[in-house]
């Protein structure tokens, strides 16, 4: 009797289970979503935060999504909310941090555990040193990718994590890949389910048909790309042109190919990236979208209750407990530092420097993200129009949210980055940059909490308003230079390259 493969074993009995199901589903007990979603929402409550934090950082930390997938659980999450009886962004923001922080326990004990645990059992199941070695170089290659389009499939999810600690890639590359996909993973969901939660059932099963159809198109696009890199072999096109050649039915495509390939040729010239936009634009864009957030959040919270938040409080009471006079004076020099009279100058004179040594990319990115922050402060400020805290030290115009102090302050930060990564080598450099910037912008912020003429959350609101602006800008013109094939030296650097 011939011998079952155990993939093929597996197949056989999800396929019976799936029969079984269909046969006998209309003598399972039926209940109604709606009412135990009603259910859940009055009994559970603010316990809403822990089930769904709970799960879904044991989805990848403890390898729960092998057994039951968490999609339905962060949608659950977002129905409540829309029952008012949690915050749609706390829950947002306690997915997204669970969901992360359980790719990272995944993460480490595939670092600590997986490799050596693979050496010693991979060879039962047919896991070789060989294919270790191969899983390695995969990762090393395409390792970012697959964590983050693998957060929206299922089986993929629950493992990418601890193969990529056990491939040994480096956290690193691994962490804003991971704080990308958790972020649009848990917002996607739990806006899905906040804007159906009163038809909740209708819309997980669309959604679970949509994760099956994206997972299809990911293998579609996979086999695409192998094709792609067989084909880019001339010995392989030779043959494969041989082949359709002789074949009747195939002969006129081949010469249909060869009438327009010059064509074709400066096409996928022209859509070919000058090289792999990586862990660059990831991270930029994990720093978009992380500063994004904290704004969004903070206008959804201050748009509905325009009053201090609890966390305000508890700093307006540490500010006060604090202040003396040499305090006040020093937070009134470090205020100072995100005003318009110290920052135009700055500009100005960082602008200038980047033009002389020809760092377009650079130049450009500061003066746009400088530009949108300067627009959108006012505007948000004029949408929100919250009132500023009583009894402020320091004169102050405008409505309180955000602070545009903490967001202007964020060019420090930016030129910060920009300083150690372009016009300073060095690592004990670009650490004192990169810090200094920070630590400015930092202060600037906390100085106007000091100062009683903002809440801690304008300026969080700001500090992420003023990072989305910089890190997203900066992503999307290095996914628009990486685009340009053959970049003339008017947009490189005199190094050639084009790293931001």
């Amino acid at each position: 009797m011939p011998r079952i493969s155990g993939h093929r074993l597996t197949l056989l009995i999800v396929a019976v289970l799936g029969l079984l199901l269909l046969i006998f589903k209309n003598q399972l007990p039926s209940f109604d979503i709606q009412k135990v979603l009603e259910s859940v929402s009055g009994s559970l409550g603010a316990w809403t935060y822990l089930l769904v934090g709970g799960l879904a950082f044991l989805e990848t930390g403890a390898f729960v999504g092998l057994i039951a997938p968490g999609e339905f659980t962060v949608m659950l999450g977002g129905a409540v909310a829309a029952n008012g009886d949690i915050s749609l962004p706390l829950i947002v923001g306690v997915a997204w941090f669970c969901a992360w922080a359980g790719d990272t326990v995944s993460f480490m004990v595939g670092q600590r555990l997986g490799r050596s645990f693979l050496e010693k059992n991979g060879p039962r199941v047919g896991v070789t040193h060989e294919r270790l070695e191969h899983v390695d170089t995969y990762f090393d290659r395409h390792g970012g990718k697959t964590i983050l389009i693998g957060r929206f499939i299922g089986l993929v999810r629950a493992l990418a994590p601890f193969i990529a600690g056990s491939s040994e890639m480096r956290y690193r590359e691994f962490l804003p890949y991971s704080i990308l996909g958790t972020g649009l993973w848990a917002t996607g969901l739990t806006l899905a389910g906040y804007f159906f939660s009163r038809s909740l059932d209708k819309i997980a099963t669309y959604v679970g048909k949509g994760l099956l159809v994206f997972g299809i198109t990911v293998a579609v696009v996979v086999g695409l790309v192998l094709l792609y890199r067989f084909l880019r072999e001339p010995a392989n096109r030779k043959k494969l042109g041989k082949a359709m050649d002789d074949n009747r039915l195939l002969r006129p495509l081949v010469v249909l190919g060869r009438r327009f390939r010059p064509q074709a040729e400066f096409v996928g010239r022209r859509l070919t990236p000058g090289g792999p936009l990586g862990l660059e634009v990831t991270s930029l864009l994990a720093a978009a979208a992380v500063g994004l957030y904290v704004l969004g959040a903070y206008w959804i919270v201050v748009s509905g209750n325009p009053g201090p938040t609890p966390g305000d409080a508890t700093a307006m009471d540490i500010a006060e407990s604090i202040r003396t006079g040499w305090l006040t004076g020093v937070a009134k020099v470090i205020t100072a530092m995100g005003s318009t009279w110290v920052l135009a100058p700055l500009v100005a004179i960082s602008a200038a420097v980047l033009a002389r040594r020809r760092r377009w990319p650079d130049l450009y990115v500061l003066l746009i993200g400088v530009a949108i922050i300067s627009i959108a402060t006012p505007l948000i400020k004029n949408a929100v129009d919250r009132p500023r805290p009583a009894g402020g030290l320091v004169s102050a115009s405008m409505a309180s949210f955000p602070s545009g102090h903490a967001s202007h302050s964020v060019i420090w930060a930016w030129l910060g980055v920009t300083i150690a990564f372009q016009l300073r080598p060095g690592l004990v450099w670009r650490t004192v940059a990169v810090s200094a910037g920070v630590v400015i912008s930092a202060l600037i912020g906390l100085s106007r909490v000091y100062l009683g003429v903002h809440y801690m959350s304008d300026v969080s609101a700001g500090w992420g308003l003023g990072a989305g602006a910089f890190a997203g800008t900066a992503a999307v013109y290095l996914v628009f230079i990486h685009f340009r094939q053959n970049v003339g030296p008017d947009v490189r650097s005199p190094t050639g390259q084009d790293r931001l």
